[in-house]
């Protein structure tokens, strides 16, 4: 026993001696006193100089010293926790130093110095490394029992030791920054602001901050260097650890959140690898990484040494918040966004690991702080999409933490999140309810609360949260929340899939969601829009219709608007979710749903026709075996082939290629075909039968492949194969197009193909055209014997007349194809004995009917019209052999004047119509393919169209046959491609079809002339382009739609002046107004002008509807010089007098002043904020939009300039001479006149008397009107509020009162977030599309203010919160969670005054509202 003490006193005097040896490399004995007492009077808040020489010799210390002088003070640390006695123990260290001499005053000063020095950006590598090890060993000092007694701890020098870690290591490891990297879209997502002017002392410290991290860039740091700075990073941190386990910082609040914003900040110091683990107990020698020591560090401060466990919890939570955003919070700064890198990703995923672990370990402490944390991350979150999944995700983990009560009281949160009126918090709440349903669905037997079971199904999270965005304010939300409800659809959770299957599903056993909150209303500014929730209950479905089938129909004709919407990514996400419940048959693939989907992949927007054309390939593939799809895929791949946009080409080449060619193996008899090539060839089937209309988009799909060279000898003998199976059909249309290409084909196996047609009268029709389309492409590689041989066969097969009108066709052009020859006389003798050969034989026919006097009495019709269309086709090749007697019998076929025929004296007259001659007997079927016989003949003979022109054009005016009528209009736009100046005069008869009473007369007219005008042979003179415009306002809606696409698409392209430059003369146009010298004098008759006129009250609707349509596709500039040529040419025209002020000049004045009144005339420059609309784009589009937001505001204020100039210097002295003269004449316009003033004047309302300077009595009216508008729309407003609190639901929940929490969280900051509740007492609006117009008050002072409803705020409250809401948004703080704090970073005392909003029900609403001036985190402060 004696040796043994004698032993450990030894022991303990080596060490006494070791550590006063240790100290000597500092010559603490000489350090002069007066020195270390200024250092102390300083409070360490500068360093003060040594002298020069002995400074010098201090800085050269070595590292060695320092690390020997630790591992004796550490050795004296741990004999104090290892001490019995630990009083005698740790008095030791302390009695050591003074026996020896040692001041500890003098030795805290001189370690002071080392860490103040290590401050500086331009310190170098030693002066850095000496600071961190001086830093460790007083934070060791600091934690031997006694230093505070022996003066060593002060809290200005403990804060400084803490910061040096992030001082010490080089930003970036020396490389040069980027300033700015990712911006928060908090701050730019709604608006890009300009540089407040009022930042200066902000500025200045930014521009010092830049200034020394230049001096920082300026030095180099080798690995080497950077390692040794790491180690002495590994020191100082594990004597935080050390300290955290032996001094408590219980009466030190502001020191724990020091501590828990370096530790926060250590996260991402270096990598870690492998997994960190988090056990409460560790040994600090064996964390590795600096990050493991960050996260022990941070549970350290989570246990009741440091004081209350929720405050520290809520301090830890407060940090860890911007680690799992991806935020980066300077002290006292705004976050900004960090790029989401590998290493920012993992820290990210380790600080989500460590919540789970403190959850896990404090359990139920931990459980209300993981609510606010989730709160905050949906509250702070941005708008990118990358940090919004990020965001869901982490969202998702945290929340499967939770028992079942709280994680209900979350997703009740969330559903007040979801109708907040910042959009972006809208359409994160949609990103989370697809990761929590990913999670296994909670039962509601696992909530006590029944208020709360409701809120656990996944049901409630679809129908209530998600498919409630459907109709969302922000087209971005509506597009998210349709992909995310196609998506939910391959989730495996069946609860998920009959969620939706409710939702649209219009047969079986339906269960459709109502919500405890049975109103949702969100309001936007001033705008509040009702929403209708769906009845929670089982309806069987039966043969009367229910509630929830007429329900299930809704959603799905609001699902097919919104495929049709004006914004191009709900397009996109509608076509997504579209095809989701086609997929997995959730809505019948009819024909309709089906064509919407086909219908897109021509939509003006390249991103939509390419959505479209996947989604199509994805729902074949779903579905191979269904017809209506494969059709549908048809009809809306192949039109895309000739998009105007190659990329969209390309695409539908591609999956035509993998359709339709990739999967033409070799066949032979009692092969299996597989699933691909039975679709292959089910697609084939059916462009040869049902859709036949689409062939020439595949013909130009094979003219683009011929070019690459796609189709080898393999493909052809391969198909080749298919000839004589059970779908030859489509092997035969493909041999067809690829023939025209592939000069190596087997002859034999087609020549015998050949004879088996001629032979046969079972081959199809499709089939034989195919054939023979082959036979004539290979004809130039025949023989003359074969030649002569099948030219035979084929004239005696035409001969027989039993053909189709497509076979005909078909032979015909084989003919002309085998006669073919270099020499072009040769062809032409060909040509002329064959087909002058079928000409002979049709006309003896027609003449065999129409020269008899009976002949039409057992007429076979069939046959007649096979002769008519044989002759015409046969005709164009050889036009000599068609004689006069030929063109009067086909004339015959059209009248009943046989014996002109035979004395061919006469000429027909030209004013007389087909149909005003001797009545004929022949069926209209005839006469309509008489007429396409006759222009025909025209084709070639000039002669022949001068003749027949006017006759087609009596027939369009007088004729009563729709098929004649259509027929002729074909014709004559035909023929007007060949004689553009013979037709041209006959377009105004054409151009009247536009109006004919049969809608098929119409449409035909209408695509004929815009073909015309597209390619120039008709240019826009005369009537031509109004008769257009009354087009646009045709009865029929699918004519009105199809004109539309014309103009806007087709037309508007080749001549984008053409609306402007006709919008004067269309007011004049339309009210038959002609009394102007220079517009409306074309000539029409009088027929045509009352045909086209919309002259009347009873038309007024159809002529703003044309006025909008023009103004809309007009140009900013266009609107402008609009806007100038109505004051030059018409309201100067009644100033002056050149006009009459009769009853038609005061309707063409009343309807200037209305057209001057639409919104659609004001120029978007000026009408439309800067950036206002940023959030309603996709992000894409949102940023590109951000960056030109600077240029559109100097382009609005110039813009804004000129426009006022011109309207002070033009329109106002005309509108004061109009008004005086309107007066003196007592005429009614002068009312529109004043509605024009009113609407015009509300853009500059504060400035009516300099407008109207020169008339004081007008400046007056103008005021008046305006405040009496106001006033009105103010009463308006009071009514609409008093119907909404008649139409209270009596059902409507209450709002909940929130009691206060306990007073130990009253003090912090850690806010709640607070998204508006809903009013219950808002007016329901029946579930439909239509939107609620928006009141814009830019004067109404309350919608620039926060209204606080049902809130009594303790003193102080508004200073404390950290997380506020910026100015324009109007939201209640009605929140029913009792837990609302987060630290600010300046922390809070003990002692402060409540923060906690209590609230009140409805019925306890005070009257007065108060208004906040706070400042959002991460948006700048507005003036």
């Amino acid at each position: 026993m004696r040796n043994g003490c004698e032993r450990a006193d030894f022991k303990l005097i080596q060490n006494n001696m070791d550590l006063i040896s240790a100290l000597q490399f500092l010559r603490l004995n000489e350090i002069p006193s007066a020195w270390v007492d200024e250092v102390w009077d300083l409070e360490f808040t500068e360093r003060k100089q040594l002298d020069e020489a002995f400074g010098e010799e201090l800085e050269i210390i070595k590292e060695k010293d320092f690390k020997k002088l630790y591992q004796c003070l550490l050795l004296h640390s741990a004999e104090v926790q290892q001490s019995a006695g630990r009083d005698e123990a740790s008095q030791n260290v302390w009695v050591t130093l003074g026996d020896n001499g040692v001041s500890v005053k003098c030795l805290v000063a001189v370690l002071s110095s080392f860490v103040l020095a290590a401050k500086a950006k331009t310190a170098n590598v030693q002066v850095r490394v000496s600071g961190l090890h001086a830093a460790s060993l007083y934070l060791l000092l600091l934690g031997i029992p006694g230093s505070i007694a022996n003066k060593v701890f002060h809290e200005v020098l403990m804060d400084t030791c803490l910061e040096l870690t992030s001082h010490c290591w080089p930003q970036d490891c020396g490389k040069k920054r980027k300033k700015d990297g990712l911006k928060s879209s908090q701050t730019d997502g709604k608006r890009a602001k300009p540089q407040r002017k009022d930042t200066s002392e902000g500025q200045m410290e930014v521009d010092g901050a830049e200034e020394e991290e230049e001096d920082e860039e300026r030095l180099h740091f080798s690995s080497q260097d950077l390692m040794r700075i790491r180690d002495g990073v590994v020191y100082l941190v594990q004597s935080l650890l050390r300290l955290l386990q032996t001094f408590s910082l219980k009466d030190r609040q502001q020191s724990v959140t020091n501590f828990a914003q370096i530790f926060s900040s250590l996260l991402s110091f270096e990598p870690v690898v492998g997994e960190p683990t988090f056990a409460a107990d560790q040994d600090i020698t064996e964390l590795r990484s600096v990050p493991e020591m960050a996260f022990y560090g941070l549970q350290l401060l989570c246990s009741p040494q440091h004081g209350d466990q929720k405050e520290s919890l809520c301090r830890v939570f407060h940090r860890l918040l911007y680690v799992v955003l991806m935020m980066k919070k300077s002290r006292g700064g705004k976050p900004s966004l960090l790029v989401p890198s590998q290493a920012v990703l993992a820290t990210r995923n380790q600080a989500i690991s460590f919540v789970c672990h403190l959850v896990e370990e404090l359990k139920e402490l931990a459980q209300p702080f993981l609510q606010i944390l989730l709160q905050h991350i949906c509250y702070q979150m941005v708008e990118k999409s990358e940090f919004r999944s990020h965001g869901a995700q982490a969202v998702g983990m945290l929340t499967s933490q939770m028992a079942s009560k709280d994680y209900a009281c979350f997703v009740k949160w969330l559903f007040n999140l979801s109708r907040h009126s910042k959009m972006v918090h809208r359409l994160f709440s949609v990103d989370v309810v697809m990761t929590l349903l990913e999670q296994p669905e909670r039962r509601s037997e696992d909530c006590q609360d029944p208020e709360l079971a409701c809120f656990l199904p996944h049901e409630f999270l679809i129908q209530n949260v998600l498919f409630a965005r459907r109709m969302d304010d922000s087209p971005t939300v509506q597009g998210h929340a349709l992909s995310c409800l196609a998506q939910c659809l391959e989730l495996p959770s069946l609860n998920v899939t009959r969620a939706v299957h409710n939702l649209f599903s219009t047969t079986g056993t339906q269960t459709v969601m109502e919500s405890q909150f049975p109103e949702e209303s969100h309001s936007s500014q001033q705008t509040q829009k009702t929403y209708r929730s769906l009845p929670f209950r089982t309806v069987e479905i039966s043969g009367t219709v229910s509630t929830s089938c007429d329900a299930a129909k809704e959603n799905v004709a609001l699902l097919l608007r919104r495929v049709k919407d004006p914004k191009t990514n709900v397009r996109k996400s509608a076509l997504q979710a579209l095809l989701g419940l086609l997929k997995h048959n959730v809505i019948p693939t009819s024909q309709e749903n089906l064509s919407t989907l086909s219908e897109r992949c021509r939509d003006p927007a390249v991103s939509v026709k390419k959505k479209a054309l996947q989604c199509l390939g994805e729902l074949l593939a779903g579905k191979p075996e269904c017809s209506v799809v494969q059709k549908a895929w048809l009809q809306g791949v192949l039109p895309a082939v000739m998009d105007s946009e190659s990329s969209v080409q390309d695409k539908a080449l591609e999956a035509l290629d993998q359709m339709l060619l990739k999967h033409v193996k070799s066949y032979s008899a009692g092969q299996h075909l597989d699933a691909s090539q039975k679709l292959t060839w089910a697609l084939l089937d059916l462009l040869c039968h049902d859709c036949q209309n689409l062939r020439r988009y595949f013909s130009k799909a094979f003219t683009i492949w011929s070019k690459q060279n796609m189709f080898t000898p393999t493909f052809v003998t391969n198909l080749i194969s298919h000839t004589e199976s059970d779908h030859a059909d489509g092997a035969w249309l493909l041999l067809s197009k690829v023939s025209a290409s592939s000069s190596k084909l087997p002859y034999d196996r087609i020549l015998e193909a050949w004879d088996k047609m001629i032979n046969s009268e079972t081959v199809p029709v499709a089939t034989c055209c195919h054939i023979l389309c082959v036979v004539g492409n290979i004809a130039a590689h025949l023989n003359d014997h074969t030649k002569d041989m099948m030219v035979g066969d084929l004239m005696s097969w035409l001969k027989t007349f039993t053909l189709s009108l497509e076979v005909i066709n078909a032979a015909v052009e084989t003919l002309h194809q085998m006669g073919h020859n270099t020499d072009i006389k040769k062809t032409q003798a060909f040509l002329n004995q064959h087909c002058g050969e079928l000409v002979s034989v049709s006309e003896a026919y027609l003449a065999s009917i129409i020269l008899k006097g009976k002949g039409t009495q057992n007429l076979n019709e069939e046959l007649m019209i096979k002769h008519l269309h044989t002759l015409g086709v046969a005709s164009l090749h050889c036009p000599a052999k068609v004689g006069k007697r030929t063109v009067l019998l086909v004339e015959s076929v059209l009248t009943a004047q046989s014996d002109r025929v035979t004395e061919l004296q006469e000429e027909l007259p030209a004013s007389q119509p087909l149909s005003q001659f001797r009545e004929n007997s022949l069926p209209t079927r005839i006469r309509a393919h008489g007429v396409i016989t006759l222009g025909k003949l025209c084709l070639q003979h000039e002669e022949l169209v001068q003749k027949y022109l006017p006759v087609f054009a009596r027939e369009l005016e007088v004729g009563t046959e729709v098929a004649v009528r259509n027929n002729v209009v074909v014709v004559m736009c035909d023929l007007c491609v060949r004689y553009t100046n013979i037709v041209d005069h006959y377009i105004p008869n054409i151009s009247a079809c536009l109006r004919d009473s049969e809608a098929v007369v119409r449409e035909q007219t209408l695509i004929m002339l815009t073909n015309l005008l597209q390619e120039e042979f008709v240019k826009w003179k005369g009537s031509l382009f109004f008769r257009f415009m009354v087009a646009l306002v045709d009865p029929d809606p699918a004519i009105a739609s199809l004109c539309e696409y014309c103009l806007l698409h087709r037309l508007l392209k080749k001549n984008p002046e053409m609306f402007s430059q006709h919008f004067i003369e269309s007011i004049f146009h339309f009210n038959s107004y002609n009394k102007h010298k220079a517009y409306n004098k074309f000539p029409q008759t009088e027929r045509e002008r009352v045909q086209f006129s919309l002259k009347g009250d009873k038309h007024r609707e159809k002529r703003f509807r044309i006025y909008r349509f023009l103004l809309e596709n007009c140009t900013d500039a266009q609107r402008f010089n609009i806007f100038n040529k109505v004051n030059q040419t018409v309201l100067a025209c009644f100033a002056d007098a050149e006009l009459p002020l009769d009853a038609d000049g005061a309707e063409i004045l009343s309807e200037t002043f209305n057209v001057l009144s639409l919104k659609e005339m004001k120029l978007q420059a000026v009408s439309a904020p800067a950036g206002g609309h940023a959030e309603e784009e996709p992000e894409e589009e949102n940023m590109a939009h951000m960056a030109k937001t600077v240029l559109q505001a100097a382009q609005k204020k110039v813009v804004s300039q000129v426009q006022k100039k011109v309207f002070i210097e033009h329109t106002v002295p005309l509108i004061i001479s109009l008004k005086t003269l309107l007066e003196q004449k007592r005429s009614p316009v002068l009312r529109d006149l004043m509605t024009y003033l009113q609407v015009t004047m509300q853009d500059y309302r504060n400035e009516v008397k300099e407008f109207f300077a020169g008339d004081e009595q007008l400046a007056a009216e103008v005021e008046f009107a305006l405040k009496t508008a106001e006033k009105e729309k103010e009463d308006e407003q009071m009514d609409n509020s008093s119907l909404g609190g008649e139409a209270r639901t009596p059902t409507a929940q209450p709002s909940v009162h929130v009691t206060p929490v306990k007073s130990r969280l009253l003090h912090l900051n850690f806010t709640t977030p607070q998204p508006p509740r809903p009013n219950p007492g808002s007016a329901r609006l029946v579930h439909t599309d239509r939107r609620v117009g928006r009141s814009r008050e830019k004067e109404n002072v309350q919608s620039k203010s926060i209204t606080l409803e049902k809130t009594v705020m303790s003193k102080g409250a508004v200073n404390n919160r950290a997380i506020s809401t910026p100015k324009g948004f109007s939201v209640n703080f009605t929140f029913d969670e009792g837990i609302s704090a987060i630290f600010s970073d300046q922390g809070t005392s003990l002692s402060g005054e409540m923060s906690v909003l209590h609230l009140r029900s409805n019925e306890q609403r005070t009257p007065e509202v108060r208004q906040w001036d706070v400042q959002s985190p991460l948006r700048p402060k507005r003036k």
